[in-house]
């Protein structure tokens, strides 16, 4: 089933409007794992999950944060010198929530 995006005013196919407007989603872990991402291979592993739950190639998450596919790709292995805020806006668009936790000292 289509979806109407009212910023641009005509159907999108499910799968696109996903991508464009967000779908809660977080990445499976191992049972008993912590989510905890320690790594730029793990950050990677959990943006190429949530990907793929969605049914996304690696196009379409590139499309929507505006960036090469050799981006994506080297995000998916893990590439620890990936750009931040690149890699952000990758999660974000396939539905990652991140969330700061520990002690905030001012």
């Amino acid at each position: 089933m289509a979806a109407v995006d009212t910023a641009i005013g005509f159907d999108l196919p499910e799968r696109e409007d996903r991508l464009l407007n967000g779908v809660p989603h977080r990445a499976i872990f191992p049972i008993g794992k912590s989510p905890m991402i320690d790594d730029a291979t793990q950050f990677g592993a959990a943006v190429a999950s949530a990907r793929k739950a969605l049914g996304l190639t690696q196009r379409e998450p590139v499309l929507a944060i505006n960036s090469g596919e050799r981006f994506i790709v080297e995000l998916d292995a893990g590439k620890p010198t990936a750009q931040l805020g690149k890699a952000l806006a990758a999660a974000k668009a396939v539905g990652l929530q991140l969330t700061a936790t520990g002690s905030l000292r001012s």
